[in-house]
C-alpha cells in the first residue's frame, strides 16, 4: 500500500545508533546515507528513512501515530524492543506481550525513539 515511511529528526548521528541496533536486532542492516543525509534503511523489501525536516523547522513526532514492523516471532520482537530501549528509546504502553481484539491474538512490542517516535513490534499468533 506505500512504498516507504519517513519520520524527522533533529539529531541524525543518535538516530543512526538507535535505528541501527533496533534493525540490528532483526537482521537489518546498518544504515545508508543518500547525498542530503537522510538515514535509509532496506530490509524485507520495506524501506525507512530519517531526515532532518527539509523546512528547517525541529523535528517532532505524530501524537497519535505509531510506526509499525512486522516481526517473525515473539522472541524477535522482544530482541528488536530490547535492542531499542537499549540504544536509547523508550519502553512505552504496556510491557511486550500477547493482546487480542478484532485483529486476532497480536504479540506487540512498543517503544519511542530518541526523538518521540512511537514504534511497535508486532507479530501475528496463529
Amino acid at each position: 500500500m506505500f512504498s516507504h515511511v519517513k519520520v524527522g529528526s533533529n539529531d541524525l548521528d543518535i538516530s543512526r545508533a538507535f535505528y541501527d541496533a533496533l534493525f540490528g536486532a532483526v537482521g537489518g542492516k546498518p544504515a545508508m546515507q543518500d547525498d542530503k543525509g537522510r538515514l535509509i534503511y532496506m530490509h524485507d523489501g520495506a524501506l525507512f528513512m530519517v531526515t532532518k525536516p527539509i523546512d528547517g523547522e525541529p523535528a517532532c513526532h505524530a501524537n497519535g501515530g505509531t510506526i509499525g514492523f512486522r516481526m517473525a516471532s515473539t522472541e524477535q520482537a522482544d530482541a528488536w524492543h530490547a535492542a531499542g530501549v537499549a540504544a536509547g528509546g523508550t519502553a512505552c504502553e504496556d510491557p511486550p506481550g500477547v493482546r487480542e481484539g478484532g485483529f486476532g491474538k497480536l504479540y506487540l512490542a512498543y517503544l519511542r525513539d530518541p526523538a518521540g517516535n512511537k514504534l511497535c513490534g508486532l507479530h501475528r499468533i496463529g
